[in-house]
């Protein structure tokens, strides 16, 4: 709009000058093609980097997870092999104890110190593998002699030679066990 003489007259169009042809309409098609696959590629790309993203999530996600079970499990089985280096000393006390069965106060000191030591090493998550009477399980007991006899029930536990400990359910030292063996 252009003024004059105070009033506000409307502009006239140019119609001398014509507006550019519209495209031809195959080649409009074929713009909008274009454009649509342009599209698609950026769709494609943006699919590709949420996947890609989603899959470093998890990938973080897990590696999260297994370095706070790893921690754990140090945690829960650090003390390992500080008990396999008391083992022998506790052997020892069982060993003494059962040597001799003369009641005097220093067999009762060995005896209190003995379970003061069995309770310290429980508290912390240490047991006794079951063995004598018990069925032979490769897992846990270490089989050293065979005996042939009917009077256990075969692959049973006849003795046990030295004591067998797991932490939790990690094996820290089998039981050494001498194992029947019916003939019949």
């Amino acid at each position: 709009m252009s003024r004059t003489n105070g009033r506000t007259e409307p502009e006239q169009i140019d119609t001398e000058h014509e507006l550019p042809a519209a495209e031809d309409s195959s080649e409009g098609n074929q713009a909008v093609a274009q454009e649509e696959g342009e599209l698609g590629k950026l769709r494609a790309e943006r699919d590709s980097l949420v996947d890609r993203l989603a899959r470093l999530q998890a990938e973080f996600e897990n590696a999260r997870k297994r370095a706070v079970r790893e921690q754990q499990d140090f945690r829960e089985y650090a003390l390992v092999d500080a008990f396999k280096g008391l083992l022998p000393v506790v052997d020892s006390f069982d060993r003494a104890l059962q040597t001799s069965t003369e009641k005097s106060e220093l067999r009762t000191g060995v005896e209190l110190i003995n379970k003061q030591l069995h309770d310290a090493l429980a508290k912390l998550g240490l047991r006794a593998i079951p063995a004598k009477g018990e069925p032979f399980d490769p897992r846990f007991h270490e089989a050293i002699e065979m005996v042939d006899t009917n009077d256990v029930e075969d692959q049973h536990v006849i003795d046990e030679l030295q004591r067998g400990y797991k932490l939790k359910d990690r094996l820290v030292r089998p039981a050494m066990v001498r194992v029947a063996r019916n003939t019949k």
